[in-house]
């Protein structure tokens, strides 16, 4: 049984047909990519799988149980957590309100105090910002912080969505560094992200999406060899 797995899933947005009946699974354990271009559903997929989008058809399987019809909250509970695009912080809290937030479903303080730890550990900017607002962070602080707030509820399986999107190299390095730790302290990802090339590195295997269907699917090696991915995301000719 997969952690996490999606059959046969069509989404919508009004009239228009976003997923168009994909199937994918995530193992325990695992990071599996979501590569494409713009406008090709990997974002609507995570948001499908969250429960922020609801599939028309198909069904989403946590532990093998459906989830699809549950609210977002109830999805989180499972053990479910997003790191949506664009950060989506809350600007006028503090670094350390934005992951209280995070643990809202926690009523024990001392957990919620011992995760915040494990979040400064693992960030420790964060740390030295914590009274700081949201909003007066830089780009690679408030992707920090977003993936800190989605840990702070200790998520079974992790979903990332361009997490090295608009940040500087350097940055995006220790942001793929931190994903790969995660993973070997036991966090389950999947990841959604532009840059191909990092993604199908740290990935253990992978799906392409192409306007909503998966065209292309293996392991991270496989893709990454494959001359239509090295074409279309690699930028080699």
């Amino acid at each position: 049984m997969s952690l996490l797995e999606l059959k046969e899933v069509h989404t919508y947005y009004g009239h228009i047909h976003a997923l168009k009946g994909i199937s994918l699974r995530v193992e325990e354990g695992e990071i599996v990519t979501l590569i494409g271009s713009n406008g090709a559903g990997k974002s609507t997929t995570l948001r499908t799988i969250s429960g922020l989008v609801k599939p028309r058809q198909g069904e989403v399987l946590y532990q093998g149980k459906p989830i699809h019809r549950l609210p977002a909250h109830q999805i989180v509970a499972l053990g479910v957590g997003h790191v949506p695009e664009g950060r989506k912080i809350f600007p006028r809290l503090t670094v350390e309100e934005n992951l209280e937030i995070g643990a809202y479903l926690e009523k024990d303080r001392r957990v919620v105090q011992e995760r915040k730890e494990q979040v400064f550990s693992l960030f420790p900017r964060l740390y030295e910002r914590r009274n700081q607002k949201g909003g007066t962070l830089s780009g690679g602080e408030q992707q920090m912080l977003a993936i800190g707030r989605a840990l702070m509820q200790n998520p079974r399986i992790l979903l990332m969505d361009e997490p090295s999107m608009g940040l500087a190299p350097v940055l995006v390095d220790f942001i793929f560094e931190t994903i790969k730790k995660l993973n070997q302290e036991g966090k389950t990802i999947l990841l959604v992200e532009q840059n191909a090339r990092l993604a199908l590195q740290i990935a253990h295997r992978g799906y392409v999406l192409t306007t909503g269907e998966i065209t292309l699917t293996g392991s991270a090696r496989e893709l990454a060899e494959n001359p239509e991915v090295q074409k279309a995301y690699l930028g080699e000719d």
